[in-house]
């Protein structure tokens, strides 16, 4: 399995309105091969802080979805939203592997 994590600062204010959008998102990426599990995680001591989790089965599957259409599709949405300061936001993208159980 493979995990990764976009992880991004926002005003603690505009928490809400960021889950809102993830709560509407379009789901392009539920139906890729490979692909097993979003979740958005909010930091409880930091409601600023939002993660985009996603699983997939292989590295390969996940590299395969961001080089493709759909991804460019829902981040040039991205870019459209209506606060800028929210569309110019950069996550810092984790990726790990299981090595354990």
């Amino acid at each position: 399995m493979h995990i990764v994590h976009s992880t991004f600062h926002v005003p603690s204010e505009k928490a809400g309105e960021v889950i809102e959008i993830y709560q509407k998102r379009s789901r392009l990426v539920d139906k890729n091969p490979g692909f097993l599990r979003f979740l958005l995680l909010q930091n409880d001591k930091n409601k600023g802080e939002i993660t985009v989790h996603m699983e997939w089965e292989t590295k390969e599957d996940y590299l395969k979805w961001v080089r493709g259409n759909e991804f460019k599709k829902i981040h040039e949405l991205e870019k459209k939203y209506p606060d800028q300061e929210l569309a110019s936001i950069i996550p810092n993208v984790k990726q790990f592997s299981i090595v354990a159980e």
